[in-house]
């Protein structure tokens, strides 16, 4: 009987394990290592579940169009972070601190940052005015998100021109 309490306590535990997130400074690490080994950057994207804005960046970032380009030219590294209640499980543990090292704690999401290989930050995701871009869907916004893009990692004309068509249609 002791033993088929001990099954199941160790099965439950095992079970948490499965959805337990991985450690933000963990996917960070792995983000700059793959990024220093294939001579990219890396960009690092803060996220939740109940952001309709992030959700709109991720599948603009994935459309058959510009996922190439992203993959490309970064390593692309989301970490999960101010969930709440029950979702609270989907944070990556550490990811509100290193959204916070980087400026992040009061920009709202998506927030998102074009780091090199040794994890220096090439650009951000703050406008010009201080204001975070999120996902960009104004013109303005686009066009300022592209140039950072352009300027962290040397992206062509044509490429950048995909980019901007797909985020000021696919919103």
């Amino acid at each position: 009987m002791k033993f088929s309490k001990i099954l199941v306590i160790l099965g439950l535990f095992l079970f948490q394990l499965n959805f337990a997130q991985e450690k933000a400074d963990v996917v960070l690490n792995k983000a700059l290592a793959e990024a220093k080994a294939k001579n990219k950057n890396v960009l690092l994207v803060f996220h939740a579940s109940w952001c309709k804005w992030c959700h709109v960046m991720e599948k603009n970032m994935n459309l058959p169009e510009t996922k190439p380009i992203f993959e490309k030219k970064f390593v692309t590294a989301y970490l999960d972070v101010q969930e709440m209640g029950d979702k609270k499980k989907l944070e990556n543990p550490g990811g509100q601190e290193i959204m916070n090292k980087y400026k992040g704690e009061n920009a709202g999401l998506p927030f998102w940052l074009v780091l090199n290989p040794k994890g220096e930050v090439l650009t951000d995701s703050f406008d010009p005015k201080g204001d975070n871009l999120g996902c960009p869907s104004t013109a303005e916004e686009v066009a300022t998100f592209t140039a950072k893009l352009e300027k962290s990692s040397k992206m062509n004309k044509s490429e950048l021109q995909t980019i901007t068509t797909a985020f000021s249609e696919k919103n």
